[in-house]
This record gives C-alpha cells, structure tokens and sequence, in this order.
C-alpha cells in the first residue's frame, strides 16, 4: 500500500531536464539506437510517462512554461528572443515561501539571472560544452575545466552536500546536452566507433503530400548540417540519400554519445541519495526540454508538432507514492510541472496556473474529467535558422491537426514574411508517423470539423488568440 505524506515529512524534489533528448532516444521508452541504464531507474522504480507533450517545442519557451506553470502567450516567452520577467511568480518563490530551499544549476536559458531560488550557477544562454563559462550569484562570469555535463553535475552535488538538512529542498538539475553541436565528452569519442546505428524507417522521408510547411524548413541531415555539427567535410561526390545517410551516423553518434554523459550523471545523483540515506523521500524527475528528430522524416530539431519533437520523456521515481514499473497513458503536459511540484509539496496551487498536478496520476488515480486533448503553438514564424512555419494545433489521443497560419504576428525575433496558410491532419492510429496528411480525404471531415471546434475551444479555454 502507498504511504501517506505527512506535512512533517515533505518530499524533496529533483527535477533534472536535458536538452533536445527525445524519448526514443532512451531505453526504458524502447529505444533501438542505445542505453540509458540510470534513467531506466526511475523507470523501474518510478513510472513512465507513455504521453507527455510541450506546449511550445523550442527551448526558452518551454523553460517559462515549466517555470510559470503557463503557456507562451501568457507568460511572454514565445521565441528564443523573449525574457523571464524576474519580478514574476514562478514556481521556486512559492516553493520558497512554502519553506523550501531551492536550487538551479546548468542551463538557464530566459536571458535574465534566476529568481526564486537561493542558490544558483547557470550556464549563459547555450553554454559551452568544454570548459565552460558559468554565471555565478554575483553576476561574475568565471571559466570552469571540465566537460559542461559533468561540471553540472558537481555543482549539484556540492550544493546538495552543503544544503540545510533541516528543510526540504527543490533542486533543478538543467543539462545543456545533448544539445546542438553534439560535443562528446573526450571519455565517450570513440563510443559507437563500429557500429552502425539503425536508421529510422523515414530518414530518406521526401515529405510528399505534406503541407509546405515540410518543404520550407531547413533541418534535413545532411543538407542542412554544419561542419561545426559533423567536424568534418563529407566525402567527395556525396550527395543526396547517401549524404544523408553518411551524416546520419555522424549526427546520432555524437548526439548518443552527449546522451551517455547525461545518463551518467543521472547516475551520480541517485547514487548520492541513497548514500544519504535521503532517496524515499525524495521526488526524482527526468524530462526534457522537448523531443526531437532524430533523423526522422530526415531531420533534426524540433518545432514542428509532429509526435518526436511534441513528446518529451518524463520519469517520475517517489518512493511510497508511485507503484514501481508503473507506466501511464494519460496526457500530460509541460504544463502540469510547476502545479505538481507544488501539490507534491503541500503548497498552494495558483488559481491562474493552466497546468493541472499530476499527483493523482503518480497515485494510478486518472481524474474523470483528466484532459483528452491538447493545444500546442509554436511562434517563431520561419525565425531560428531552421525556416520553420508558425504553427497551431490540437492532439487527441487518436486524431492530429495542425494549422499552420505563416505569419509573425509580431513576435520577437521572428522573420516578417507571410506564408500560405496550410492545414495536416494525421490519423495517428492509422499513420503513426505521421507520413500522410489525409486533411483533404473524405472519409475524414466530420472529424476534421469537429476537431476545428475544439480547436477553437482550446484556444478559448487557454485564452489564446487565433491567427
């Protein structure tokens, strides 16, 4: 039988998030491309989340949205352009004033310093990933040696070993990997040396009937790499699928190996608590950012609402609340972070908060009213590098479709050009991958219409603005 929180014993709670690390890049989610022993973990003694999604697929937005508990057009933080308002709630100043220390290493990313937490060391903007500069409390800016995941990981560490045990602490744990440029630890360079990764089954996926959207964008491995992404020039006379299917390799090594350090030091963290005798009464989360491609209908990044960049990974481990091995189906949502980490203290959730606790869930106790469909936006019209399209949508559990209305609607850092406006719709049962936009299909438009409604009423409900 699950144990019952007492106010006397409040859970610590660790919240570790990556960067860009998408689900099918990690074992307990069935990964065929590599192993994830220490986040698998949480998996075997926490449950697994089948179906989380981000409201915003880029990486600044979807920090404010776990920060504030709000979607991007609430909180301000639309683009990779838009800051945190400091003197804003956020979810460590009511973790704080409900007696938690708080803590926040690593990657930052909401252009101005932290607020809310009484220890702090991040990373400016993107951070390095070999011997980094970090942002210390003073506004100093000091050089660190070392690779930047493990450098993230000491910092935790030395604050967790310096805390005060008299109070529970909320700690966020952010990693710059396995961000873009995909730098491996020098340990891990030759990992994966002679192997060949299996190819996803769409890496050569030429977006046939998809919306313009597809076409636009400016993400296929490949063609659309740096050599600051691959370290190398290409072959001679490689050109087409076999580029592709060349940088390919070069790509997912280098992003598995960046992985490979994270899920080490996912491994340190547990490690120390059960050495201090704390682990039962701690909340463990891993998440990321977003999802991403990884190679998938030819790509990398993210930003579009296609299911590897929409679904982000999220394992939850608390002791005596959470069934071991346990897996849920529900949707949750980026969203939902800062009202959870709230409830599981005992604190107060916002009346103005949009997320909804997903403590019931942790419990196997799925509310008869829990959401059946979801609102997504991304803002950053064609901005970013990567010419993708401003895009809408609604995802139920079966169904997908996706607006995608091509202008900036004055968004910062946002490219002033129009598009045309285009809709996708995806049976996800049918066409899991999503390789056929069957909006125009007959057999489809009763449901494409209703989806529209309730498309509408999300945009309600969310009090967001329709382009």
């Amino acid at each position: 039988m699950l144990a019952a929180q007492t106010p006397q014993k409040r859970p610590n709670i660790i919240f570790i998030m990556s960067d860009d690390h998408a689900a099918h890049a990690i074992s307990a989610y069935g990964s065929k491309i590599n192993k994830t022993p220490n986040i698998d973990r949480l998996a075997t003694g926490g449950m697994r989340f089948a179906n989380c999604f981000v409201t915003n697929s880029i990486c600044t937005p979807s920090r404010g949205v776990i920060m504030t508990g709000l979607y991007s057009h609430l909180s301000g933080i639309k683009t990779l352009s838009d800051q945190i308002d400091p003197k804003a709630p956020n979810v460590a100043k009511y973790l704080q004033a409900a007696g938690y220390q708080t803590a926040m290493v690593g990657k930052w990313h909401l252009v101005t310093n932290p607020t809310g937490f009484d220890y702090w060391r991040i990373l400016p903007g993107q951070g390095l990933y070999n011997n980094p500069v970090f942002i210390e409390m003073d506004g100093t800016r000091k050089k660190y040696d070392g690779y930047c995941t493990d450098l993230i990981g000491d910092f935790t560490l030395e604050w967790l070993k310096k805390r005060d045990r008299t109070k529970p602490f909320f700690v966020m744990c952010h990693h710059k990997a396995p961000h873009r440029e995909w730098t491996p630890a020098a340990k891990y360079k030759d990992l994966f040396k002679d192997v060949e990764i299996p190819e996803p089954d769409n890496l050569y996926d030429e977006h046939k009937g998809r919306a313009g959207a597809a076409e636009r964008s400016r993400m296929r491995v490949g063609q659309d790499n740096t050599k600051t992404d691959l370290k190398m020039d290409p072959p001679a006379g490689l050109e087409g699928n076999a580029l592709r299917k060349w940088a390919y390799q070069v790509y997912i090594k280098d992003y598995l190996r960046c992985v490979q350090s994270v899920d080490d030091n996912v491994g340190r963290v547990l490690d120390y608590l059960d050495q201090e005798g704390i682990a039962d009464n701690t909340i463990v989360i891993y998440n990321s950012d977003q999802g991403f491609f990884l190679g998938d209908h030819g790509w990398f990044d993210k930003r579009f609402m296609y299911e590897e960049c929409l679904r982000t990974p999220l394992l939850v481990r608390w002791p005596g609340q959470i069934k071991p091995g346990s897996v849920n189906k529900d949707m949750a949502l980026n969203l939902d972070f800062a009202p959870t980490f709230l409830d599981a203290a005992g604190a107060a959730v916002p009346a103005d908060m949009q997320g909804v606790s997903l403590k019931p869930l942790f419990q196997g106790k799925t509310p008869k009213d829990w959401r059946q469909e979801m609102y997504y936006r991304y803002w950053m019209h064609l901005g970013g590098g990567h010419s993708v399209t401003a895009n809408y949508g609604i995802r139920t559990h079966r169904y997908k479709l996706i607006y995608y209305y091509g202008k900036a609607l004055g968004s910062a850092g946002a490219v002033d050009q129009d598009t045309p406006p285009e809709w996708e719709f995806f049976d996800l049962e049918k066409d899991p991958r999503e390789m056929r936009n069957a909006y125009s299909e007959p057999g489809y438009q009763k449901i494409i219409a209703n989806l529209k409604v309730r498309l509408a009423a999300l945009q309600s409900k969310y009090k967001d603005t329709p382009a």
